[in-house]
C-alpha cells in the first residue's frame, strides 16, 4: 500500500484546521500583549501633561482606557469561553469582537491631534515612537489573521494621516512648516512597508500550520495503514488455521478410507461413494476460495446472455436432488418457462450456493426450489425446513468467514458460500432478499433482474475498490449492497 501524499491544493477541512490555528495564534499573542497598550497609556500621558490640554488628555486617556477594557474583556471571555473550540466557532469570536482592535488603532490615531504640530519636537518625536512601536508590535502580534492586522495598521496610518491633514490643511491652510508633508510621506512610506512584513510573516505562519495539518494527517493515514496491515496479517493468520482445519478433515478421511480399501479391499463398493462424497467435500472448498480470489483479483469474466429459467432449475435439481434424499429430505422443484438475461454460470453458482445451504443446515422436511413471474421480472426462491437464522446475524451471515455459532455443519465450510452469493448477487444486479425464523426455515429470493454487461463490470471494480478502501483504513468488509435482511418469513 502506497502511503496518502500531501495534496498539492487545500481542502476544505485543512483551510478550517488552518484558519482555525491562525486564530489561536492571534489569541495567544493578544493575551501574552494584554497589558502593553495599557502601560503606555500614563506614559503618553506624562510626556504631554506639560504642553497639552489636561482636559483632551484625560477624555482621550479614559476613552483609550474603556477601548482596553473591552479588550481585555474579549480576551477573558474567549480564554474562557472559545479557546478549546472548533475552528468555527474560533471564527465567529474574531467576527463577533472586529471591530475591538479597530477602536484601539483609532484612539491611538487620534492622540495625533494633542501632539502633532502642538508640543515641542522633543515630546512629539518620543509620541510617534510609541506609535510606531504599536505598529511594529502588532504586525507580529496580529499576524496569525491577516484581516485583523490590516484593519489595525490601515486605521491607525489612516487616522493619523486624517490628524495631520486637519492640521497642515485646514487649521494652518497650507502655511505650516514644510517638513510637515515630508512626515505625511514618511509616514505613507512606513505604513506601507509594515503591511508588507505583515503579509509576508503571515504567509509564513499560515505555510507552518498547512505543513503541520500535512504533517497529522499522513501521520494518521500511516498509523492507519500500519494497523490495517497488522490487522490483514491477523486475520489472514486466523484464516490459514480456519482453512488447515477444515481442509484437514475430508482429507483424513481420504486417508482412512484409503487404508480401509487397501486392507479390505472386498468393501471397495461401500467404501467408494464415501471416498467420492470426501473428494467432493474438498473440491467444494477449493472452489470457494478459486471464487474468492477471482472477486478479489478482479479476474471474473461476465458473459451476459438469455438463458431459460426452467432449463438452469433442472439441472440444478440433478445436482443436489441426490444429496437431498440421502438425508431423507423432499427436494422439489416448480419451474416456470421463460428467460432471464444473465451470466449462466454465475448465476447457477448463486442459485447452487444457496440450495446446497438449504440441505446443509436441514435435518427435517425438504427443500423447495421455485420460480416465479412476478411485476417486478422473475424471482427464484430457495425455500427449506431447516434450523433457520437468528434476527442477530441475518446480516453477518453475508460477510466472508463468518459461521453461526450453534448451527451444526459450519465446519464444513469456509463461512464463503453466501459471502460470494452477496457479491456475485450485487455485480449481476440481481437483488436479494432473506427471511428467516429460527427453528421454522429459511427462504431466499433472488429478484433476477436482466443484467447489463457494462453495468456489471462497473459494479464489479467498484466492488474490489471499495474492499481495498476498507483494508487500508483497517474495517472489516463491507456486506455488499443489494441484501435486504430482516424479514418476517412467512409460514413454509
Amino acid at each position: 500500500m502506497k502511503p496518502d501524499t500531501s495534496p498539492s491544493v487545500s481542502t476544505v477541512a485543512e483551510s478550517h484546521w488552518v484558519e482555525a490555528e491562525l486564530v489561536r495564534s492571534l489569541m495567544r499573542t493578544q493575551h501574552t500583549t494584554r497589558f502593553l497598550g495599557v502601560l503606555l497609556i500614563p506614559v503618553f500621558v506624562a510626556v504631554l501633561w506639560r504642553d497639552a490640554s489636561h482636559g483632551a488628555l484625560l477624555v482621550w486617556a479614559l476613552l483609550i482606557a474603556a477601548v482596553a477594557g473591552a479588550r481585555l474583556d474579549m480576551l477573558h471571555r474567549y480564554m474562557r469561553h472559545v479557546v478549546d473550540a472548533d475552528g468555527p466557532a474560533q471564527l465567529a469570536f474574531v467576527r463577533r469582537w472586529r471591530l475591538v482592535v479597530p477602536a484601539k488603532a483609532v484612539m491611538w490615531g487620534l492622540g495625533a491631534l494633542l501632539f502633532f504640530d502642538r508640543v515641542p519636537l522633543q515630546d512629539q518625536f518620543i509620541c510617534w515612537l510609541m506609535l510606531a512601536g504599536l505598529a511594529m508590535v502588532s504586525i507580529n502580534g496580529l499576524s496569525g489573521h491577516l484581516p485583523t492586522m490590516r484593519a489595525y495598521l490601515d486605521t491607525l496610518a489612516l487616522t493619523a494621516l486624517a490628524v495631520m491633514g486637519w492640521r497642515v490643511g485646514v487649521e494652518l491652510r497650507f502655511q505650516g512648516q514644510a517638513d510637515h508633508v515630508w512626515m505625511m510621506v514618511l509616514l505613507v512610506l512606513f505604513w506601507q512597508v509594515l503591511r508588507q512584513s505583515g503579509q509576508r510573516l503571515h504567509n509564513t505562519l499560515r505555510r507552518n500550520y498547512e505543513l503541520q495539518y500535512r504533517n497529522n494527517q499522513l501521520i494518521e493515514s500511516l498509523t492507519r495503514q500500519t494497523q490495517a496491515a497488522l490487522d490483514a496479517v491477523e486475520i489472514k493468520n486466523r484464516f490459514l488455521a480456519s482453512a488447515a482445519h477444515d481442509i484437514r478433515q475430508p482429507v483424513h478421511a481420504l486417508g482412512l478410507y484409503a487404508d480401509w480399501l487397501g486392507s479390505e479391499p472386498e468393501l471397495v463398493h461401500e467404501i467408494a461413494p464415501k471416498i467420492v462424497e470426501s473428494t467432493k467435500a474438498v473440491n467444494a472448498l477449493f472452489d470457494s476460495l478459486f471464487d474468492l480470489v477471482r472477486l478479489d483479483s478482479g479476474k471474473i469474466k461476465l458473459n451476459i446472455e438469455e438463458l431459460r429459467l426452467d432449463k438452469l432449475l433442472h439441472d440444478l435439481e440433478l445436482q443436489y436432488r441426490p444429496l437431498a434424499e440421502a438425508k431423507g429430505l423432499q427436494f422439489r422443484v416448480h419451474a416456470v418457462h421463460g428467460t432471464v438475461t444473465s451470466d449462466p454460470i454465475l448465476l447457477q453458482r448463486i442459485v447452487g450456493n444457496l440450495i446446497s445451504n438449504a440441505v446443509k443446515y436441514t435435518e427435517r422436511g425438504g427443500v423447495l426450489v421455485a420460480a416465479r413471474i412476478t411485476p417486478r421480472g422473475p424471482r427464484i426462491e430457495i425455500w427449506d425446513t431447516g434450523v433457520g437464522i437468528a434476527p442477530a446475524h441475518q446480516r453477518e451471515i453475508f460477510r466472508e468467514f463468518f459461521k453461526v455459532p450453534s448451527h451444526a455443519g459450519t465446519e464444513d465450510g469456509f463461512g464463503l458460500g453466501l459471502y460470494i452469493v452477496a457479491r456475485l448477487s450485487h455485480i449481476l444486479g440481481h437483488p436479494l432478499q432473506l427471511a428467516s425464523q429460527p427453528g421454522r426455515g429459511t427462504v431466499f429470493r433472488l429478484l433476477v433482474r436482466p443484467s447489463d454487461p457494462q453495468a456489471a463490470r462497473e459494479r464489479a471494480a467498484s466492488s474490489i475498490e471499495s474492499i481495498r478502501a476498507g483494508q487500508q483504513e483497517g474495517v472489516a468488509r463491507p456486506v455488499p449492497t443489494g441484501i435486504d435482511a430482516g424479514l418476517p418469513a412467512p409460514a413454509h
